[in-house]
């Protein structure tokens, strides 16, 4: 049975935000947004975004379905961009309780 994860990512360069990304790192972040379109192809990714700040606060989530902990790990860590560390991950269960039509409607575009 499939469960809910999320995992936040967030810079390990903390000027990376404010700054932009160098050369490597944006190779790097376009790897990782390709991994998720391709999780999110598969059905595997739900929802993933970023918050619009651009200090040390800022963060971005992935919340996606796996068959288990050890799954939900290595969807993760398998993240380019967590590979290259660009960014750290911390994973946590997750549980989805309403969607918006809102959302969905947006999703489709």
């Amino acid at each position: 049975m499939s469960c809910d994860y999320l995992y936040r990512i967030r810079p390990t360069r903390t000027s990376l935000l404010a700054e932009g990304a160098t050369a490597e790192e944006d190779r790097v972040i376009t790897e990782h947004f390709e991994y998720l379109k391709g999780l999110t192809r598969e059905r595997v990714v739900l929802l993933a975004g970023r918050t619009l700040n651009r200090d040390d606060t800022g963060f971005g989530i992935v919340i996606f379905r796996a068959e288990s902990e050890g799954d939900a790990r290595r969807v993760m860590e398998n993240d380019p961009a967590v590979q290259a560390g660009v960014f750290r991950a911390e994973l946590f269960p997750y549980g989805v309780a309403l969607i918006g039509d809102e959302l969905c409607d947006r999703a489709r575009g």
